[in-house]
């Protein structure tokens, strides 16, 4: 009303006045929606036991299912076949050994955005925070369960009829397991963490907490990384009595054999309870330690286990989720294509340049790390990767051509317990002719794979 007010002079007071008025009641009006929205929340409270909805989201309408969400989820579900079946036969696309980014290195930060963006679907309208988080922390618990039988050592691979494990060698963590803990740790922030309305203070500050979040997050891992003292450390083989013993008594030592990471691994979880066969024995230096010989040329730390789901790298593992819960509320709080693309875009564009910027000044890029740079790197890649699937399938409506990928990420839990953690090979190679190694996964293996 401002910009009008000298043509409003020309009128009769009477109606000066009563414009005057009715700019001061604009101006007082967002007051009022806040006094009213807090009225609103107190009457809902009451009917829900005390717990108040997420005033972030519950004005706005719902939102229609996006497909492109479907086809993200379900290029990451290929995407991880096809480096866990391809990865021995084409190295270049199986996990880099250890600084550096291979296709596999993308698959986990994939997963973890993706899962943050359904986290802001999801809890658009939090009617009952206790109860949400209690739905919550029992889907993360059975997420986490269902990885430890996966991936636990229960199993014991395609070419195994046989399952079990012992329990004092039991791996507790996984890939599962990460994106249980980046799920629970993400949906809290959502249910509980302050937040105001998106109309009034615009995506920034409405959600300026899950931002200090990440920052908190962030801060903590580069303080543990870098500032936590390695003492030296040994340990021993299951076939070979001998005790071996990695000389480290550094700080901030980023190699496979003496960072911080795996040293709070190894005190916390034990290292009877560590991935048996880390990526990094793929390195020049320890190609020997594939058949466990140690000769002089060799680091000791390569016959050694290492965690790449650690706990330390988790951190940011858990920060790529809520970053994508930041993408989830753009896609819940704006309905038009251009703003959705043009706020991905640039969150997508700043987080790549900020990574290849933390890289170039020495902070790698590590997947069994998780660096920060790699999370910023990964989490923008997969940023591009959403706005490129949304551009072809929800805007130019080519859902023909991502048909199957749609169909894959509706059901990508199932294929990865069916596909990728190999159940359905295993029931497969249960028919078999006269003796057990005589099944068809077996043949395949042996006179495919193998060649």
């Amino acid at each position: 009303m401002a910009d009008f007010e000298p043509l409003i002079l020309l009128f009769r007071r009477r109606d000066v006045d009563a414009d005057v008025d009715e700019q001061q009641q604009q101006e007082q009006g967002g007051d009022d929606d806040e006094q009213q929205q807090q009225y609103d929340d107190v009457v809902e409270a009451k009917r829900n036991n005390g717990s108040k909805r997420n005033t972030c989201t519950s004005i706005t309408k719902k939102t229609p299912r996006v497909a492109s969400l479907d086809v993200f989820r379900g290029l990451s579900v290929l995407l991880m076949m096809v480096v866990d079946y391809g990865g021995s036969i084409f190295p270049i696309i199986a996990h880099s050994p250890w600084n550096g980014v291979h296709l596999a290195d993308f698959v986990m930060p994939f997963f973890l955005f993706v899962a943050g963006i359904s986290l802001a679907i999801v809890y658009k309208k939090v009617p009952n925070r206790k109860e949400a988080t209690l739905k919550v922390m029992l889907r993360a618990l059975k997420l986490f369960l269902l990885g430890v039988l996966l991936q636990g050592g229960y199993l014991h691979g395609i070419t195994s009829m046989t399952y079990g494990v012992d329990v004092e060698k039991i791996r507790w963590l996984g890939i599962l397991q990460r994106i249980a803990i980046g799920y629970l740790v993400a949906a809290l922030c959502e249910i509980w963490l302050p937040c105001r309305r998106w109309r009034k203070e615009g995506f920034q500050r409405n959600y300026l907490s899950h931002w200090c979040v990440v920052l908190s997050l962030s801060a903590i891992y580069l303080g543990l990384l870098y500032g936590l003292y390695v003492p030296d450390w040994s340990f021993s083989l299951e076939n070979n009595s001998g005790i071996y013993e990695v000389k480290c008594s550094v700080r901030g030592d980023l190699q496979p054999g003496c960072n911080s990471a795996g040293m709070i691994d190894r005190y916390i979880l034990g290292i009877n309870h560590l991935y048996a066969k880390p990526v990094y024995r793929n390195l020049k230096e320890c190609k020997p330690s594939y058949n466990e010989q140690v000769n002089q040329s060799m680091p000791l730390w390569c016959l050694a286990p290492y965690e790449p789901e650690g706990i330390l790298s988790s951190l940011t593992a858990v920060v790529t989720c809520i970053i994508g819960l930041q993408y989830g509320h753009i896609l819940v709080q704006l309905q038009g294509h251009k703003e959705r693309l043009y706020n991905w875009f640039l969150l997508s564009f700043s987080f790549m340049a900020l990574g290849l910027l933390l890289s170039f000044v020495g902070i790698p890029l590590n997947k069994p790390l998780y660096t920060i740079s790699y999370m910023l790197v990964t989490t923008a890649s997969a940023g591009i990767t959403l706005c490129l699937l949304y551009i072809l399938v929800d805007v130019y409506g080519w859902r023909g051509l991502t048909y199957v990928l749609e169909w894959m990420g509706k059901h990508a839990l199932s294929i990865f317990v069916l596909i990728i953690s190999n159940i359905a090979v295993i029931m497969i190679q249960g028919f078999y002719w006269k003796a057990p190694e005589n099944n068809i996964v077996h043949w395949i293996v042996s006179h495919v794979v193998r060649k």
